[in-house]
């Protein structure tokens, strides 16, 4: 099952979306990576639903990824005792370090970090800054402040300090076994929230020892800072633009999601533009202008993937939301003026392999190449290519499945598993017999092979060859 566009689709499971047949329909709808959210759920769950994305694999056809994401020190409320309060602007509003459950005078903060870091004139935001809050006075377990604005507060959302770096580690008790159970049940993308710093990552990369690959969320202001050290140690990155429009500026935002996407684009490792970008959809069958040209600006920017989260995980229309973010997709890479847009922007590098890499995609870019098929065992041969952003369509040829899982997410690229090959001619009837069965090639068409000798050597890339598909 072959998708007529080179950006990927993320889809977050959920409630509305995680049942094996609804699974099969987002697949068939053009999902390439699902997420699997452990901010909500217990691991039984999370087990039914990876077990439902491997059979929805098997169903269409192509390698399908797992992405588990970790939920981070995301930092939250505690409960009020009618679950919801109505706040009035200008009220005296408390945060303290107490169980007790809350009400419109007060609420708790179940972590006492947040409090060290809090001065007079400080504001908090709550519920994805819908509610403002201003430190008047503080204290150790104790903040005192005033209700800016918003007027309605429930349980356990969320609260940001803009400007403020909250000493705590990316990665909590609740993490650490999240990510073992993850690593039990072989994802292929683990996420780390929060990211604030490069030693972040590099706790991340020593639990996970290469059995998954990793990727940075950014949604601090301090990873921006900090940003190519935490890029050196990622495989992959994602723009969350949640928790990131919040502690940023609104027109900030847009800038900082093109850096990302740039940063990215110049090391050759994926990036995932997500948050609200068909939110509209939660609720109705059709997404805003708006939303559509955010979508597309992604796709203009040459971001890997896009990711719907609510829209399909407790959506009212998760399978048309994929559907119509295919279809933006699609249509954008029809644009005449895109392929201009999708020139590679890296520095020159000294490596034979990138050169032959460069040269593949040169070679692919003649009327009569059908496709680039690029045999890889760990993956990064792939990677590479996509880096260039070849327009014709990468065919990446493994042995190895949990690799060609990891490549669903990449720009471009269409995963498939391979037995082993032994010597230069193997290799090229098997590239052209695979590159026919998935209708890149058609008879008499060219086929660009990209590979290492010897075979299984991972890295390897020195071998660039022409085949033709034959006539019928």
């Amino acid at each position: 099952m072959i998708r007529a566009r080179r950006a990927r689709i993320v889809a977050t499971l959920g409630p509305a979306s995680r049942e094996a047949g609804k699974v099969v329909q987002l697949a068939m709808a053009g999902a390439d990576v699902f997420r699997v959210n452990f901010s909500h759920g217990v691991h039984e769950e999370h087990a039914r639903t990876i077990a439902n994305v491997r059979a929805a694999e098997a169903a269409v056809g192509r390698p399908l990824a797992v992405l588990a994401d970790l939920q981070g020190p995301k930092i939250r409320l505690g409960e009020f005792a009618d679950r919801s309060v109505r706040l009035k602007v200008g009220q005296d509003f408390r945060l303290d370090v107490s169980e007790e459950p809350g009400d419109a005078s007060r609420v708790g903060v179940p972590l006492a970090e947040v409090f060290s870091v809090l001065r007079p004139g400080s504001d908090i935001l709550l519920d994805d800054g819908k509610v403002r809050l201003r430190v008047r006075r503080n204290g150790p377990g104790f903040a005192e402040t005033e209700v800016l604005s918003g007027e309605t507060l429930s349980n356990h959302k969320g609260l940001n300090l803009p400007g403020h770096a909250i000493p705590v580690p990316a990665l909590t008790a609740k993490d650490r076994e999240d990510l073992a159970f993850a690593l039990q049940q072989n994802v292929d993308w683990v996420a780390l929230s929060f990211v604030q710093r490069a030693s972040d990552m590099a706790e991340l990369r020593q639990i996970v020892q290469g059995r998954a690959a990793v990727l940075a969320k950014i949604e601090k202001p301090a990873a921006i800072e900090a940003l190519d050290e935490i890029l050196d140690l990622c495989d992959g990155v994602m723009v969350a633009r949640g928790d990131l429009g919040v502690e940023l500026n609104p027109e900030d935002v847009p800038v900082v999601q093109k850096s990302l996407v740039r940063a990215a684009r110049t090391r050759g490792i994926p990036v995932i533009i997500a948050t609200q970008m068909l939110e509209s959809m939660i609720h109705a069958p059709t997404p805003t202008r708006a939303e559509a040209s955010d979508v597309a600006g992604a796709v203009y920017e040459g971001a890997d993937a896009v990711m719907l989260s609510a829209e399909t995980a407790a959506g009212e229309f998760p399978v048309e939301a994929v559907t119509i973010m295919n279809r933006i997709l699609t249509r954008v890479e029809q644009d005449p003026r895109w392929p201009e847009l999708m020139r590679a922007e890296y520095p020159v590098e000294d490596a034979d392999a990138d050169a032959l890499v460069a040269a593949a995609s040169r070679a692919a870019e003649t009327a009569s190449t059908a496709c680039i098929a690029a045999f890889t065992t760990t993956g990064r041969t792939a990677l590479r290519l996509a880096r260039e952003r070849p327009l014709q369509p990468t065919l990446a040829l493994t042995p190895n499945l949990h690799a060609a899982r990891k490549l669903a997410l990449v720009w471009g690229v269409e995963p498939r598993v391979v037995p082993q090959v032994g010597d230069a001619e193997e290799l090229a009837k098997l590239a052209v017999d695979q590159a026919m069965a998935a209708d890149l090639a058609q008879p008499n068409q060219r086929v660009i092979i990209l590979a290492g000798l010897p075979m299984g050597s991972p890295g390897a890339a020195n071998i660039l060859r022409i085949a033709h598909a034959p006539r019928r």
